[in-house]
């Protein structure tokens, strides 16, 4: 929304500064987006006298005035053809930028002669497009600043242009004179006055409107209008042209500025036809669809059904509320008009709008809202405006439908302000406010003013007495505690869990990934999912189908697509929700990481490897740690499908409680999601480690015992396919306070074993607490370690 400052001054007598203005407007909410000052990029020109003028010895074209100016007489070389002795010039003395050539003026010499300045043209000053010859101005005193002269005699030249951007819910700030309100509520100034308009019509208006039953619901509300006989069309005054040139638009003619004028002095769009153009009467109705019309910007527009329209007897004439057309459009041989101004639905401009492609500034205002109420008004104010510029004679006026009651009334409760917003504000100061800004107060009650459709409750009663304050004054105070001492933790201990996994992760050297939710049909199926009950009734995508079962399917597809670029070494994590169900409770939380490619890159000493399973454990096992899993966990096999069934492992608390999974991604699954392998992963279950017993911010005592540490060797015949895995877990849990570790350090197969068997030698740590251990303590808990693997495996004891 661009205004000019002599604009605003119509509606509102101030005697605030442009910078005054800026910022007041940025503080009320109506944030300005850019000041053009034509006055600062002329503040350096002044205005001097040629009291002589000599032709130049060497040039033709060329003259040497002598001219005076505010530091004395100098001399400066001119080609214009007007330069001559006695006019009043504008000058540019040396080191004033001059915009319309880009060029800081400078001491020169031309032809062998110096010239001490610039004598000025309008086109080089961007004043206009003339520039047959320097500026001559009828008055003026030598040293005079030509800003203000300008401000004197030619005011629109400097007048400073604001642009303030409008949020959706303020439609009364794209008309200058809302924008008026605005300031004179927050006392820039005071309001003016509009005079009433007053219209008699003359005849009866021998066109008559009429709105279809079906245009009339969510169309049109009230279409209004009146015929204006024996009007004079042609250019619309300088003060008019001025007006729209300087926020952009272009003059075309009066009848058609003036319409331009009220959008934006009064967010009121009409239209007006050129009534010989029009065939019968107007109807507002809504297409079949098909059919065209040919719009002021010479375009055609082909309709969809259901768009709402302006119909003469013979088609289509204008677009409702967005534009008009060509076909009835006012040219400068018009002279009978018809006069519209009519309330349309929201929705049903936006739509028709948004279907056709058509940015209008009707169509920008009526989409957000305009004033009902004032429609009948801005009528008679535009019909006198057109009587005043261009003569004629008004008919009665015409109407269809009924103006919309948009009155509503909201309780002002003067202590919602405090527990709101916080600010101290006295009853009488809200009252004034509110009246200021056009409410109507009946004791308690404020009545809405029909311009503002964004009041909508108390709340907003209380924003409006807060703007005008100006929120800047609100002083932050801190909360009040709710209990004494150190507070509580906000963060719950699951999300301070994913908190510290994320982190770890980070440190470990994964990237984190954050994935879409929805996954692929196929890929569900990949990883255990894919049926009814994860199925989206409205995917966005056919890739995008089904719920996840698994984080693991989405970091594989990230890892293909960073794989086809080139980058063959990955390390990613993503922590995040995976999905069994359509239910809430049907979903859990999950951190799943990959390693793909080698461990570092090629060097000279071959450090470089593959990534292995034993990669995949070792972070699991950290990540685990940070977040507070216990350290005794036993490793068990019959992990998913998705894993590789000989390379991988479960990490546990029992054969039911796991923790995590890691081990080598099954091939199959590579394969089917085109990743490169090998590839090794891990899924970690946060939500089953247990929490501590304690909640404390503390840490516990560190237990270190100060007896002895014993160590047994074992070795066990076992059948080959007997995993060691099967004797370590075994071992741990003959005795889980004296064992504190189990490791294997010898596998034998062959010599005198026989044929299918083999020998796995264990260490087996004992850590006592309370006493030393004796020889019988030993071989007692010997013997059950012996006893639990023996039944484990169905092994023997070496001899």
């Amino acid at each position: 929304m661009k205004f000019t400052m002599s604009w605003l001054k119509d509606h509102l007598d101030t005697t605030a500064t442009v910078d005054e203005i800026t910022e007041a407007l940025t503080d009320l909410g109506l944030e300005v987006e850019g000041v053009s000052d034509p006055a600062s990029r002329l503040s350096d020109f002044t205005i001097g006298k040629v009291v002589k003028a000599e032709p130049h010895p060497d040039a033709d074209r060329l003259r040497i005035c002598q001219v005076d100016t505010d530091e004395g007489q100098t001399q400066i070389i001119c080609g214009a053809p007007n330069a001559r002795e006695g006019i009043t010039v504008v000058i540019a003395k040396p080191g004033v930028y001059v915009p319309g050539i880009d060029t800081t003026i400078g001491v020169g010499k031309i032809r062998g002669i110096e010239s001490y300045g610039m004598m000025c043209s309008e086109r080089e000053m961007e004043l206009s497009e003339e520039h047959d010859g320097i500026i001559e101005l009828p008055s003026g005193e030598v040293g005079q600043r030509f800003t203000d002269w300008l401000a004197v005699n030619d005011p629109a030249k400097v007048d400073p242009v604001i642009e303030i951007a409008i949020t959706p819910n303020r439609p009364d700030a794209l008309g200058v004179r809302g924008i008026a309100l605005d300031l004179a509520a927050r006392g820039l100034g005071t309001m003016k006055p509009i005079e009433p308009a007053h219209v008699e019509g003359q005849f009866p208006c021998p066109i008559t409107v009429t709105i279809d039953e079906d245009a009339a619901t969510n169309g049109c509300e009230v279409f209004a209008g009146r015929l204006i006989r024996g009007v004079q069309n042609g250019p619309s005054p300088e003060w008019l042209q001025d007006r729209l040139r300087a926020i952009g638009l272009r003059p075309i003619s009066t009848l058609v500025d003036i319409t331009n004028f009220f959008t934006y002095d009064r967010n009121r769009p009409l239209h007006v036809f050129d009534a010989d153009k029009v065939a019968g009467n107007l109807r507002v109705h809504r297409t079949a669809g098909g059919e065209t019309l040919v719009g002021l910007d010479e375009k055609e527009y082909t309709f969809g059904p259901g768009q709402v329209v302006i119909s003469d007897d013979t088609g289509i004439e204008s677009i409702g509320g967005i534009m008009g057309g060509l076909a009835t459009g006012c040219t400068e041989t018009t002279t009978d008009v018809f006069l519209e101004a009519a309330v349309w639905d929201h929705i049903q401009i936006a739509s028709t709008g948004r279907a056709l492609k058509i940015n209008s500034d009707a169509r920008y205002r009526n989409e957000r809202g305009i004033d009902p109420a004032f429609n009948m008004e801005a009528l008679d104010l535009a019909t006198q405006m057109i009587i005043d510029l261009c003569g004629g004679s008004p008919s009665n006026r015409v109407t269809a439908g009924q103006v919309p009651d948009v009155s509503r009334a909201y309780r002002l409760d003067p202590a919602r302000v405090r527990s709101l917003v916080g600010m101290d504000i006295p009853e009488s100061e809200q009252r004034q406010t509110l009246t200021s800004l056009g409410f109507k107060l009946e004791g308690n009650m404020a009545h809405v003013p029909s311009w503002r459709p964004d009041i909508l409750g108390e709340a907003d009663l209380v924003e409006e007495v807060a703007r005008i304050a100006s929120l800047t004054k609100l002083k932050g105070r801190p909360m009040a505690r709710m209990t004494t001492g150190v507070p509580k933790p906000i963060l719950s201990p699951m999300q301070k869990r994913e908190q510290i996994a994320r982190r770890m992760g980070a440190a470990l050297g994964y990237n984190e990934c954050v994935t879409y939710s929805f996954i692929d049909h196929a890929s569900a199926t990949l990883f255990g999912g894919g049926d009814d009950a994860t199925m989206l009734a409205n995917p966005i995508s056919s890739e995008m189908s089904h719920m996840r079962p698994d984080l693991l399917p989405g970091l594989l597809q990230a890892a293909a697509r960073n794989q086809a670029r080139g980058i063959m070494d990955l390390a990613l994590f993503e922590v995040g929700h995976a999905f069994q169900g359509g239910e809430p409770e049907e979903q859990h939380l999950q951190m799943a990481g990959i390693l793909i490619g080698r461990t570092g890159p090629k060097d000279v000493q071959g450090g470089a490897r593959a990534v292995d399973l034993f990669d995949a454990k070792a972070d699991a096992e950290a990540i685990l740690a940070a977040i507070g899993a216990p350290t005794k966990v036993q490793v068990l096999r019959d992990g998913p499908a998705w894993f590789h069934p000989g390379r991988h492992g479960r990490i546990c608390l029992g054969p039911k409680k796991m923790l995590a999974v890691f081990g080598e991604v099954h091939p199959r699954i590579l394969s089917a999601m085109d990743v490169k392998g090998p590839a090794v992963a891990f899924t970690i279950y946060p939500a089953e480690i247990p929490l501590p017993r304690k909640a404390s911010a503390t840490r516990g005592a560190l237990e270190i015992s100060d007896l002895q540490a014993v160590e047994r060797d074992f070795a066990f015949v076992v059948d080959a396919e007997v995993e060691a895995l099967t004797l370590i877990n075994a071992a741990a849990v003959a005795d889980k306070a004296l064992i504190d570790d189990v490791r294997i350090f010898d596998e034998f197969i062959g010599g005198n074993l026989g044929e299918g068997k083999k020998s796995l030698a264990m260490t087996v740590r004992l850590q006592p607490k309370d006493s030393t251990l004796k020889e019988a303590d030993i071989e007692t808990v010997s013997a059950k370690i012996i006893e639990k693997v023996t039944k484990a495996t169905g092994g023997t004891l070496r001899g």
